[in-house]
């Protein structure tokens, strides 16, 4: 037969045969429809060979094995009947299940990335190895795009490896490692990269020689290994812990749950026959629409440089300086350390520096496993971290990160000092999160070189970082910043200058809404159970006191200078600054956390203290309190787009997502939008505009409207 595009089969020994997956063009292997009946066409030439004593199944791709099934294709397919699915479902587990059915014993030697569809792929052959280069991995995803495998992996996995470490790793969706692998069984053995090919050839041979991949073919044909009691208990333990994780947003790791339960007496193809079923049920459900589009807005994100023309070349950063060794400069450093760049943190005080420096090492030293600090770590990163007081160290780096006190004037007086020592292509950029960023560069002779590289906190969890262009910023330092915000393992944004730039102008109308609230009169405990209803991961009450009371009335005051006609000053929170009470930080706020656990309780104090600010207690049901809540933010939004803040509405998503926590099974505020439709957003906003601009429709909002487009739909 002819060789196929994409698989490749080749014969290093006569009776051996191994069938490498490369798609032509592209970074990683995906399983398409065409490189499914690729397989398959291989298939069935292998099996007609009469000699053939194995099959070794690998990559071209170095890092990468299977990334999974093309998600493009998904997404093109969300609306078929749940009929088509069981049967594309079935098509594929029909498929792969040939390879635990060959003539010939049949090994997976992954390196690199193994997920999803590919795991699935490498979990029905007879023997896997794992080698242990530094991308390898393996895992089923698909609980994070709303689904779970359906090609046979939650029924092969269960009878491979155990029910229990087949629930863990199906319904948390989280990859494992060679050596966890290997421990559970599910890889008969990790090799060096270089060993991988041989080791599955010797492994093929033993198999021939002892057979025991024939009797585990028999045994992983029938039911599940386990008692009825400790099935029930599995199932219970396993149902409550994801119902507390997921707070029924996300339907499918219950769903999973529930199908390898119930399939536990059946033999492996009924099992595969419960879980078409079971995928069915959430194939092209809102959940999943919305996960696969933050996939895609992640996807994209990637592939973003930040300016359209392509002749702009980014330049390299290979050495940082941050000033300020706070939080958020400590965390800043730490950041780029972790990724093996030289970064020097500086401050004015040399208390302040090595408490900074100190925080920096703890950080980038921290072992998850043992956790606490490593000190194999500690040798490797410390020679990266240069703390310095002196402003001359400093201005020897690539870029120049300050972040400082959020002051204009003190931060520009810091510029004035450092510009005429730059070198000539050095980038100076400001952590700022308020302050405009065209003010800043006001007085610089070079404010072409001057951006905004805005991270959030903390610096350590936080993917989204805002990348801010001046008024004079070129391009060459927006794509020069956005290429070394990707190279730090964060997704960066680029937004134009204005009051709160991105996120921070999105968050305050609705943090602000529910002060609003407060003072009419509804209790705070209903506000913030709206708020996690929606799938916030905190309500807003609770928000202002993580981000900080005093923090936050600053902030509050330049949106109001900004936008008065839509943003009212509250007296909550000067009355609060005035008490002491700054939030958390300070063991009180609108909450309460001077208990053990410093958890936010609520204060019985608290509506004695704001009496004059507070209503009488109203009632108001789920749905208005919702609207109330969450359509100033996408009102906002539609302003940030008339404004050109933003290139699109998925920036909007992808920062909303990262920098704020909004719901991913929402797929993002204009996503959630577009689904809801806007004439409902209509019926929504008719009854709250009384309540002033802040609830008043925008032009882009009439013109979606009126021309019945969507907000994805006019950016194509």
């Amino acid at each position: 037969m002819s060789q196929a595009a994409s698989l490749k089969v080749t014969t290093p020994h006569s009776d051996i045969a191994v069938l490498t997956f490369d798609m032509p063009g592209k970074g990683a292997n995906v399983l398409s429809r065409g490189v499914l009946d690729e397989l398959s066409e291989h298939l069935d030439y292998l099996e007609k060979q009469k000699d053939l004593a194995g099959l070794v199944i690998t990559s071209g791709k170095p890092g990468t094995f299977i990334a999974g099934a093309d998600l493009r294709e998904f997404a093109t397919s969300l609306d078929i009947s749940q009929q088509q699915i069981i049967d594309l479902c079935r098509r594929g587990q029909k498929l792969f299940g040939r390879l635990s059915q060959c003539p010939f014993v049949t090994v997976a030697a992954i390196e690199g990335v193994c997920l999803g569809g590919g795991a699935e792929l490498a979990i029905w052959c007879d023997r896997r190895i794992l080698s242990r280069h530094a991308k390898t991995e393996f895992g089923f995803p698909e609980v994070k795009l709303g689904l779970f495998p359906g090609w046979g992996g939650t029924a092969r996995a269960s009878r491979i490896v155990g029910l229990g470490n087949a629930v863990e790793m199906i319904t948390s969706g989280d990859s494992i490692s060679p050596e966890t692998a290997y421990a559970m069984g599910l890889a008969s053995q990790v090799t060096a990269p270089e060993s991988s090919l041989d080791a599955a050839i010797q492994m093929i041979r033993i198999e021939q020689q002892r057979g025991d991949y024939l009797r585990d073919r028999q045994k992983w044909s029938g039911p599940v290994d386990i008692s009825p009691v400790e099935l029930g208990f599995l199932g219970a333990t396993a149902s409550g812990y994801i119902q507390s994780q997921t707070k029924g947003h996300y339907p499918a790791p219950l769903a999973a749950l529930e199908v390898m339960v119930e399939s536990t007496g059946d033999d492996i193809d009924t099992a595969c026959k419960r879980e078409a079923e079971g995928m069915a049920a959430l194939f092209g459900s809102p959940v999943n629409a919305a996960l696969l589009n933050v996939f895609f807005l992640t996807d994209r994100n990637k592939k973003d440089r930040g300016v359209s023309d392509e002749k702009i070349k980014s330049e390299e950063i290979g050495s940082v300086s941050v000033i300020g060794a706070g939080i958020m400069g400590a965390g800043i450093t730490a950041a780029n350390v972790k990724r093996d760049i030289l970064a020097t943190i500086s401050d004015v005080t040399t208390e302040a520096l090595a408490s900074g420096v100190r925080n920096v090492l703890e950080e980038v030293s921290y072992n998850k496993q043992t956790r606490g600090a490593d000190p194999e770590r500690i040798v490797q990163y410390a020679p990266l971290v240069n703390g310095t007081t002196s402003e001359d160290e400093v201005v020897k780096s690539d870029l120049i990160i300050e972040a400082i006190v959020e002051n204009a004037d003190i931060k520009k007086n810091l510029f004035a000092r450092l510009e005429p020592k730059l070198r000539e292509d050095t980038i100076l950029a400001s952590n700022t999160s308020t302050i405009p960023i065209t003010q800043l560069a006001a007085d610089l002779a070079h404010p072409e070189r001057f951006c905004g590289i805005h991270f959030f906190n903390p610096v350590r969890r936080m993917k989204l970082v805002e990348v801010i262009r001046g008024e004079q910023t070129s391009d060459q330092t927006v794509a020069s910043a956005v290429a070394y915000v990707k190279r730090i393992g964060k997704a960066p944004i680029v937004v134009n200058d204005g009051p709160g730039f991105l996120v921070n102008r999105l968050l305050l109308p609705y943090m602000h809404e529910s002060l609003e609230l407060l003072s009419e009169g509804v209790p705070i405990a209903q506000i913030e159970r709206t708020a996690k209803r929606f799938g916030m991961p905190m309500g807003p009450i609770e928000l202002y006191d993580m981000v900080g009371i005093d923090t936050a009335t600053f902030a509050g005051r330049t949106m109001w200078e900004a936008f008065p006609d839509r943003i009212k000053s509250s007296p909550i929170l000067p009355a609060l600054v005035k008490l002491g009470r700054l939030g958390r930080k300070s063991g009180a706020g609108f909450f309460n956390y001077q208990n053990r656990k410093k958890r936010a309780q609520p204060d019985p104090q608290l509506g004695s203290l704001l009496k004059e600010y507070i209503g009488s207690s109203i009632d108001i049901d789920h749905e208005q309190l919702t609207a109330r809540l969450f359509l100033p933010m996408f009102l906002e939004a539609t302003r940030v787009l008339e404004e050109g803040i933003v290139r699109d509405p998925r920036d909007i998503d992808l920062g909303l997502i990262f920098g704020l926590g909004f719901p991913p099974f929402k797929g993002g505020l204009m996503f959630w939008a577009d689904q809801i439709g806007v004439n409902k957003i209509q019926k929504m906003l008719a009854p709250l505009e009384d309540l002033g601009g802040r609830f008043q429709t925008t032009e882009l909002l009439n013109r979606i409207i009126v021309e019945k487009k969507t907000f994805y739909g006019i950016s194509g």
